[in-house]
């Protein structure tokens, strides 16, 4: 693709890296992929500091990735929980090629650490890139960037 056909300004990677692409924000993800959901929870099993934990996940609910949930133990004063919303569902792929690439070339000794299974059948899960007609690709050599035409 010729790079003065390309508008660089609109790239979808920059902008979904500004919401996500530091490593807390996708940390917290993978957590929130694995059922947490209290600030204290996600402090303790990420050990990250406070105040960037506050920031990201600040930042997660301000892009619609998370929502705060109010929840008040029995006795207790009340407090919020983060749940994913769709836009934070629709991140799983993304978190799942990540795992599948570390788990690939730095897995030690070729072990990786989690394996995710299909909840229905107990197969082990893949990622697959697929195009529109159902063809699975192998890799990005068959795939080609084509720039979109503006409408109108």
């Amino acid at each position: 693709m010729s790079e003065a056909v390309w508008d660089r300004s609109r790239c979808s990677v920059a902008g979904t890296l500004a919401v996500v692409g530091e490593k807390w924000s996708l940390l917290v993800l993978r957590e929130a992929f694995l059922g947490v959901r209290r600030f204290a929870d996600f402090q303790r099993v990420l050990g990250a500091p406070r105040a960037v934990l506050s920031d990201r996940l600040a930042t997660l609910v301000a892009q619609g990735v998370l929502q705060r949930v109010p929840y008040q133990a029995e006795g207790e004063r009340q407090r919020h929980e983060y749940r994913l919303t769709q836009k934070g569902i629709d991140l799983h792929p993304a978190l799942v090629a990540l795992m599948e690439w570390g788990d690939r070339y730095l897995a030690e000794d070729g072990e990786a650490p989690l394996e995710l299974r299909h909840r229905d059948c107990g197969e082990p899960v893949h990622l697959a890139l697929v195009c529109a007609a159902g063809h699975e690709l192998a890799g990005a050599r068959e795939v080609r960037a084509v720039p979109r035409v503006p409408a109108g």
